[in-house]
């Protein structure tokens, strides 16, 4: 058994720096979809109409269905909901 340290789960199970990068951003982004959802209330067709996706693409973001969503899509539905998303850069450590 290894004793390997990683950052995050996403630098341990990804084949490549940018590939975890990619997720982790991901991640996130569904992640603030998601408690945006539920902070407001919304049933998962009044998200879907607000997001500007149907309801199944909503059930698939709440069960966490991480390889179905880029980049480009999680930020326009946070776009579309009224949220901003920020983005930061750093040197690797």
């Amino acid at each position: 058994m290894s004793n390997e340290r990683f950052g995050s789960v996403w630098d341990a199970i990804e084949d490549t720096q940018a590939q975890a990068e990619n997720m982790r951003l991901r991640s996130a982004l569904m992640m603030a979809l998601k408690d945006h959802i539920t902070r407001e209330k919304l049933s998962q067709s009044q998200a879907a109409k607000m997001f500007g996706v149907t309801q199944p693409r909503v059930s698939d973001l709440k069960r966490g269905k991480i390889e179905l969503f880029g980049l480009d899509s999680l930020v326009n539905m946070a776009a579309a909901a009224g949220l901003h998303v920020e983005m930061s850069l750093a040197p690797t450590a």
